[in-house]
C-alpha cells in the first residue's frame, strides 16, 4: 500500500459516498495557531488533530520533545476522532505533509490497514477549486482497535551503532545538521556518522511529493541502496516520518528514531558531531562535540 492519495482520487472517493475519515494536522514548528488555521478553513468534515497533545506525550529530556503516546492513549484519541474499525483515513496539513506524516506513521505503526497522506495537502485541494468549510467538526466516537509495533523503530543505542552497518539519515535542515544553528535543542550538530538528507527536498514547490523515480534518485545520491539498512531521525521524530514515507515511495523501507535529536542532544553521555560531512569523531568528517560542549578536532 502506497502512502499517498491525490486530490482527484480523494474527491472521487467522497463523491461516491465511500466512508473516509479526514484528519487535519495543522502544525508547524514555531506556529502555535494550528487550531485557528483549521477553524478558518479545512476540508469538509475534517477533524482537527492537535499534534502537540494528541500525537505526543509531554516533552521530557530523556524521551525528546514529542515522545510517542502509549497505545491505549492513542487508541482513545483515534476513537475521539471518529475512526471506526476498517475505516479509510486520509491525513493532511498545509505544510507539504511535514506534520501529517507523523499521524500517517503512527496509524501505520498501530496496524491501520488503509491510511493515506493527501498529496499536496490543503494547498492542492484549494488549488483544485474544491470546497472548504470553517468551524469545528465533532464526530460520533469510533470503535477502532489499534495495535503497535508494525513499523520499524530504533532507540538511541541503535542509532549510535547504525552507521557502522547501515545508513542513518538526518532529515533536518542542513544548517541544523551542520551545527550552524539550533533553535530548540540543547546542543547543535548531528549524530556522528549520520548523513544529511533534509525532508524539504522530498517535495516540490507546491508541497507535493516528487515522483517515485525522482525520490529514488535523490536517496541513492546520499547512499541509500537496496539491501542497506536505513534509519531516519529529525528534531523530535515528526518530519522524520515524512522521510520514511518518501523512502517508501522510492521503494525503500526505513526505521524511525522517535526520540530523534531532541532526545540525543539532551543526553550528556552521547557525542554530537558538527560540520558538513558525517564524520565519526576520528577523521576528517567534521568536528566531534564532546559532552559538556567542548569541541575536539
Amino acid at each position: 500500500m502506497k502512502p499517498l492519495i491525490d486530490v482527484p482520487g480523494l474527491d472521487a472517493r467522497i463523491a461516491a459516498g465511500h466512508r473516509t475519515v479526514l484528519l487535519d494536522v495543522r502544525w508547524a514548528l514555531g506556529d502555535p495557531h494550528g487550531r485557528d488555521h483549521y477553524l478558518a478553513e479545512h476540508l469538509p468534515g475534517a477533524v482537527f488533530v492537535d499534534l502537540a497533545t494528541e500525537l505526543a506525550d509531554p516533552a521530557v529530556p530523556d524521551r525528546g520533545r514529542h515522545p510517542l503516546p502509549s497505545r491505549v492513549r492513542f487508541q482513545e484519541t483515534a476513537r475521539r476522532w471518529g475512526v471506526r474499525q476498517g475505516d479509510v483515513v486520509v491525513a493532511y496539513d498545509d505544510s507539504g505533509n511535514m506534520a501529517a506524516a507523523r499521524l500517517w506513521w503512527m496509524l501505520r505503526d498501530a496496524g491501520l490497514a488503509e491510511v493515506y497522506l493527501l498529496d499536496g495537502g490543503l494547498g492542492a485541494w484549494r488549488a483544485a477549486g474544491l470546497p472548504l468549510e470553517a468551524g469545528s467538526v465533532h464526530p460520533v466516537p469510533g470503535d477502532v482497535e489499534l495495535g503497535s509495533g508494525q513499523m520499524p523503530v530504533v532507540d538511541a543505542g541503535a542509532a549510535a551503532a547504525w552507521p557502522q552497518g547501515g545508513l542513518l539519515l538526518d532529515a533536518r535542515a542542513g544548517e541544523r545538521y551542520r551545527g550552524e544553528v539550533e533553535p530548540v535543542d540543547p546542543r547543535a550538530g548531528h549524530i556522528p556518522g549520520a548523513v544529511s538528507a533534509p525532508t524539504t527536498a522530498n517535495v516540490d514547490q507546491s508541497g507535493k511529493f516528487l515522483a517515485p523515480s525522482e525520490l529514488r534518485q535523490r536517496f541513492e545520491s546520499v547512499g541509500v541502496q537496496d539491501g542497506r539498512p536505513v534509519a531516519v531521525y529529525c528534531g523530535s521524530g515528526v518530519t522524520a516520518a515524512h522521510e520514511v514515507a518518501a523512502l517508501e515511495l522510492a521503494g525503500f523501507s526505513a526505521a524511525l528514531y522517535p526520540g530523534s535529536f531532541s532526545e540525543w542532544s539532551n543526553r550528556a553521555d552521547l557525542p554530537v558531531a558538527t560540520g558538513a560531512e558525517p564524520g565519526d569523531g576520528a577523521g576528517p568528517g567534521g568536528n566531534y562535540g564532546q559532552p559538556g560542549g567542548s569541541v575536539a578536532l
